[in-house]
């Protein structure tokens, strides 16, 4: 099925999610063509060591928003994958912050490449993380 399809049928469960998406409680908010809303609400198994959310968990949701961003671009038949990210941290996130939510927007759709950012806001609107990433586009292997 074409990518925003999909994204539209994973938002409403029509379309079984991702396994990372239920290890980590984030899901499909909003859903137009080049752009994804996605939330997550902080919870203390999020935590590193040092008591606040794993750097490695807001990651996972830039990467999968950005991604999710560049996917709902591509016709049925067409995929990408991440070929690089950058993160930048700009505040801890901890049960209170209240609600995350995660914007990607697709910058650039090639045939061959596709350019996406994203920012995390924490539920009071601030300012938490960015992103930018580079993904792949390709043909789909045949099944």
């Amino acid at each position: 099925m074409a990518g925003l399809d999909l994204m539209r049928g994973l938002q409403d469960g029509s379309v079984p999610g991702a396994p990372i998406a239920a290890l980590i409680g984030m899901s499909i908010a909003e859903v137009d063509h080049g752009r994804i809303v996605m939330r997550l609400t902080p919870a203390e198994f999020h935590y590193n060591p040092i008591g606040v959310m794993h750097g490695g968990v807001l990651a996972t949701l830039l990467d999968s928003v950005m991604g999710c961003a560049v996917h709902s671009t591509l016709p049925k038949g067409r995929a990408y994958t991440t070929l690089e990210i950058k993160v930048n941290y700009v505040r801890a996130v901890t049960n209170d912050s209240g609600e995350l939510s995660a914007e990607g927007k697709v910058v650039h759709g090639g045939r061959r490449s596709a350019v996406a950012e994203a920012k995390v806001t924490d539920g009071k609107g601030r300012l938490c993380a960015t992103a930018s990433t580079t993904c792949m586009i390709f043909d789909q292997p045949p099944a």
